[in-house]
C-alpha cells in the first residue's frame, strides 16, 4: 500500500484469512434509549427463550453507575444487565436496560459474527421492542505477544512504532497512542488505540485481560452516534460496513511480514 492510500475512503482489501490471527476479542454493541423493564426477569425471558440454544448459560450481574458533574462524581442507581454465554464462554451476549453486545474471544469470520448479531438483534426486536437507537459500535482487539513481539518493527508500518525504534523504547514502562478519526462522508467515527502494555498492563480491564507478559495491542472501534429507530436489518448493514472499514484500517497498519507471521499469503 502506497503512502497516499487512506484507509477510511478507499475500497476494503481482499480478504487474507490468518490461520493464527492474534485477535483476541471482538465486540458490537447497540445502544438505546433506557428500558427499566430489562432488569426484571419475567420481562427478558421471552429473549433468553429466543437465544438460549446458542447461549444457555445465563448470570445476572449488577452494576453501579456513577454520575459526573459539577458536584464532583456520585454514585446512580445500581442496574442489573443480563450475560448469557455459551456453555465454553467463548460467546457473550448482555443486555442491560441501554443496551445488547455481542462478544467474543473466538472470532472465525466475519459473516459468522454478523449472522450472530443478526439473531441477537432479531430476538431484542421482538421481544425487548426498544424504540431508538443511540449507538452503534463494533470493535476488534489484536494483541501481538511472545516471540512476534520482539519483531514489531516489521510487523506494523513506521507510523504505529511511535518510540520502538529510539534508545527511550528500552526504558518504556508502556507507550500507547490514541487518535479520533472522523469518517468521510458519514458521520461516524473511528477510535484507535495502538502500542506496547507491560506484563499485567491494560488500558480496559473489561475488553483487554491483563497478561503475564508484554504485549503490542491494536484496539480499533468504529461507531456512530446518531439517533435512529430500531431497525434490526439496517443496524446489520451498519455493522457490516464497519466491519469491512475496520479491515481496510487493519490491513493499512499490518505489513505483507505480518500477514505472513500468522498464517496467511499476503
Amino acid at each position: 500500500m502506497t503512502a497516499e492510500y487512506d484507509p477510511l475512503v478507499a475500497p476494503p482489501p481482499k480478504k487474507v484469512r490468518l490461520r493464527d490471527a492474534p485477535l483476541v476479542r471482538v465486540i458490537a454493541q447497540v445502544r438505546f434509549s433506557p428500558i427499566l423493564s430489562v432488569q426484571q426477569p419475567e420481562f427478558i425471558a421471552p429473549f433468553q427463550e429466543a437465544i438460549r440454544a446458542a447461549y444457555p448459560v445465563l448470570r445476572q450481574e449488577h452494576a453501579q453507575s456513577l454520575l459526573v458533574g459539577l458536584q464532583g462524581i456520585a454514585t446512580g442507581q445500581k442496574q442489573v444487565a443480563w450475560r448469557l454465554a455459551d456453555v465454553e464462554g467463548a460467546w457473550r451476549v448482555s443486555l442491560a436496560p441501554e443496551f445488547v453486545a455481542l462478544e467474543t474471544t473466538d472470532y472465525s469470520s466475519r459473516s459468522d459474527f454478523i449472522g450472530r448479531m443478526q439473531a441477537v438483534l432479531g430476538a431484542v426486536a421482538k421481544h425487548i421492542e426498544p424504540a431508538v437507537v443511540q449507538r452503534v459500535g463494533l470493535r476488534y482487539i489484536d494483541r501481538v505477544t511472545g516471540d512476534a513481539l520482539e519483531d514489531i518493527a516489521k510487523l506494523v508500518r513506521p507510523e504505529m512504532l511511535g518510540i520502538v525504534n529510539t534508545p527511550l523504547y528500552e526504558h518504556a514502562r508502556h507507550e500507547l497512542s490514541e487518535t479520533l478519526l472522523s469518517v468521510p462522508d458519514t458521520g461516524e467515527q473511528l477510535l484507535a488505540r495502538w502500542g506496547h502494555l507491560p506484563a499485567g498492563g491494560t488500558v480496559d480491564p473489561n475488553a483487554i485481560e491483563p497478561i503475564h507478559e508484554r504485549s503490542w495491542v491494536l484496539d480499533i472501534d468504529m461507531f456512530s452516534a446518531k439517533q435512529q429507530p430500531f431497525a434490526a436489518t439496517s443496524l446489520i448493514e451498519d455493522l457490516g460496513c464497519f466491519a469491512e472499514r475496520l479491515y481496510t484500517v487493519f490491513r493499512w497498519t499490518v505489513t505483507e511480514e505480518f500477514l505472513r507471521r500468522y498464517g496467511g499469503e499476503p
